[in-house]
């Protein structure tokens, strides 16, 4: 099977960059586990090493996340939504404008909150991406730091 190479759309207003970001969080946030007992520390000094992969509201991979999220203009959240739906196969890359139209009806509430509760997040995003002809892997590779996003306030 041939595969045929697509071009992004116009209006894509998602660097990629920022994708990988997106992607390489959800990949860690996926990867928490439920917190068992916020107290089984030996001692003080290392209580956050035993918490750092627990599922904790406090967890700084979970508001990193939220932080990448929620900087996002409005039209890039909408974006975002919508790739994820397609990246799960809601919608083929041919539909990509009503996967859009359809993301900005449900723009209600927390878009971090809601995407944050989709599982194998970071992997929609990148199978979205990629059915859209945006290839992240090398921003992923590189281990892309934070693209100026401020996550002191979430």
């Amino acid at each position: 099977m041939i595969r045929e190479i697509l071009e992004p759309p116009e209006d894509f207003a998602l660097g990629r960059e920022t994708l990988a970001y997106i992607v390489l969080k959800a990949r860690a946030f996926d990867a928490l586990i439920p917190s068992d007992d916020p107290t089984d520390a030996s001692n003080d000094a290392d209580d956050r090493s035993v918490d750092a992969l627990e599922d904790e509201a406090d967890n700084p991979t979970q508001r990193e996340l939220a932080a990448a999220i929620a900087s996002l203009n409005s039209d890039e959240r909408v974006q975002l939504v919508a790739l994820i739906w397609l990246g799960r196969g809601d919608y083929e890359a041919s539909d990509w404008r009503e996967a859009v139209s359809a993301a900005r009806e449900r723009a209600e509430g927390s878009t971090a909150r809601y995407l944050m509760g989709i599982p194998l997040l970071g992997d929609f995003v990148e199978e979205g991406a990629d059915k859209l002809g945006i290839n992240i892997a090398a921003e992923e590779s590189a281990a892309v730091g934070d693209p100026d996003i401020d996550t002191r306030g979430v």
